[in-house]
């Protein structure tokens, strides 16, 4: 069995068996990640074949074979950013002035959930909202990243992180999770 980096360069040079590899072995690591940017199980599905697709095609550009964890999943991110793109408009665009924000530590928080509550949680969100929380509280990505990524402006992706805490708050009130009223 060929280790991470010897996969790298057997797909470099096209090597099926090795792909084939590859290709499964991102797959529970990163369908997870799929699922967060859909509705649908069916749609996550379609967003990891089209980003193995470009990174199969774009494979030979990758320099530094230690580096293809990072590498593959800001493919797969990039492509279910596209794929919003192509298939969902936002539902509003609030400027970020008119918002409140709070000092919830949603990290921790939502840690307390199973994988499956969040999922639930975050996939009943406005596509917009559900855009800008996976970007900012799960993949890390900073408000000028997510502007530049969705085609918004800083403020807007602030606003939509901000309404999107707001739901999820709503949400975890009403299972009982959360037992305080916004201010």
């Amino acid at each position: 069995m060929l280790n991470e980096q010897e996969l790298v360069k057997a797909c470099q040079k096209n090597d099926r068996k090795a792909q084939t590899a590859f290709y499964n072995l991102y797959k529970s690591k990163l369908m997870g990640v799929c699922r967060r940017y859909t509705r649908t199980p069916d749609e996550a599905e379609d967003i990891y074949q089209e980003a193995f697709v470009k990174i199969f095609n774009n494979i030979h550009t990758l320099e530094n074979p230690k580096a293809v964890g990072a590498w593959v999943r800001k493919a797969v991110i990039h492509t279910a950013i596209n794929y919003y793109h192509a298939n969902l408009k936002f539902q509003q665009n609030t400027e970020y002035e008119n918002i409140v924000l709070s000092n919830d530590d949603y990290p921790n928080l939502l840690s307390t959930l199973t994988s499956e509550e969040l999922l639930a949680l975050i996939n009943k969100l406005p596509d917009g909202y559900r855009m800008v929380f996976n970007l900012y509280v799960i993949d890390g990505y900073n408000h000028a990243e997510i502007g530049e990524l969705l085609g918004v402006s800083e403020n807007t992706s602030k606003s939509q992180l901000s309404r999107a805490k707001e739901l999820l708050r709503k949400q975890l009130k009403q299972l009982g999770i959360v037992s305080y009223e916004r201010t």
